[in-house]
């Protein structure tokens, strides 16, 4: 048997085991959050019940799902946003403040629609869209930052 056919016959078989190995060697986990902006250039905020503080909407990526997946997931969840044209990318941070593994990948979402405002529930007690300039008390820095690092265009940081 040919070097390149032996790899190639168990090639499937060594990703599993990589890809198994890596889960516990290099873990990470990843999250997403939005930078919603609508037409009068108000971002959407929102306070968990379980968190201090006004945060931009997102969470965790669950196994199986896309970024933009989860993104749409969590704007639905969140917010009662609906995405509905280009949400691009516009960075990813590592977030050592909560665990050594955990990273966050930041999108900017101008094209959405909102049926109806969220009712106020067991995680999201409370939300709104905010002028940048008059954002509520409680905002958290990281959240000030990202919304000056994509609207004021100010150097982005490596972590969130």
């Amino acid at each position: 048997m040919q070097p390149d056919t032996f790899r190639r016959s168990f090639e499937p078989v060594l990703q599993r085991l990589l890809h198994f190995y890596w889960r516990f060697a290099r873990g990470l986990t990843i999250g997403v959050r939005a930078l919603v902006i609508d037409g009068a250039g108000r971002v959407f905020l929102i306070k968990h019940s379980y968190i201090a503080g006004w945060h931009l909407p997102g969470g965790g990526v669950e196994v199986g799902e896309t970024l933009m997946t989860a993104l749409a997931r969590e704007l639905h969840e969140e917010g009662n946003i609906e995405i509905t044209g280009p949400s691009p990318l516009f960075g990813v941070y590592y977030n050592r403040r909560v665990s050594r593994r955990d990273h966050v990948a930041l999108y900017v979402v101008r094209f959405f629609r909102q049926s109806a405002p969220p009712q106020p529930n067991h995680e999201i007690v409370a939300h709104g869209f905010f002028t940048p300039d008059a954002l509520p008390e409680g905002t958290t820095r990281a959240t000030r930052a990202r919304i000056a690092e994509v609207l004021d265009q100010i150097a982005v940081a490596e972590f969130w």
